[in-house]
């Protein structure tokens, strides 16, 4: 059970990741939704709640303190990069961050307990933090995905499986319009 849920966590760290490929500076920073999501910050942002999903609940300290978590920082300072964070270190912290998580999950059994302080100190099981994450980062890795099709069109899973139909752009155009007429012709209906 635990191998099956790694692989579910595992899968989501790659597809998260693999949304950076290829595009420029601007492109992983920009915020393309009106609560400034972007892409370098959902790698930072799921950087930081393994570290404390996986280190803080289970007293297993991570080998760096992050300045934007905790009392003082700045609110939601973990959802993006400041221009002087490079891609390469918030990759890095990601790497670190599921190096020090998968050690965690290794050494600990699914029913060992943990607490959450966030959450009012509340004990909780590794099964329950594995979930946890794996929905978290599911979450975060289907935002990057709409974010990256945002930016440049990439759409999809994986990068050797990208889970969408064998269809040319063509398609897309035609089948966008008729989502698109859809849409009116129901708000027409409902008006």
């Amino acid at each position: 059970m635990k191998a099956d849920l790694l692989s579910y966590l595992k899968g989501g760290r790659e597809s998260l990741l693999w949304k950076l490929d290829g595009l420029g500076e601007y492109d992983i920073r920009r915020p393309l939704t009106p609560t400034a999501t972007n892409l370098l910050g959902l790698v930072k942002h799921s950087a930081t709640m393994e570290i404390l999903y996986f280190g803080v609940v289970f007293g297993r300290p991570f080998e760096q303190e992050l300045p934007y978590v905790g009392a003082g920082a700045e609110t939601n300072a973990d959802m993006w990069a400041s221009a002087d964070e490079t891609r390469e270190e918030i990759v890095a912290l990601y790497e670190r961050a599921i190096a020090h998580a998968d050690t965690t999950i290794e050494a600990l059994a699914l029913h060992d307990v943990g607490h959450v302080p966030w959450w009012g100190d509340a004990a909780v099981t590794l099964h329950h933090v594995l979930v946890h994450v794996i929905a978290e980062t599911q979450r975060h890795a289907g935002h990057a995905d709409i974010v990256r099709e945002l930016i440049d069109g990439t759409a999809g899973l994986l990068p050797r499986h990208d889970n969408l139909p064998p269809v040319d752009e063509s398609w897309w155009r035609d089948h966008r319009r008729r989502v698109e007429q859809a849409a009116l012709d129901a708000s027409r209906g409902s008006s």
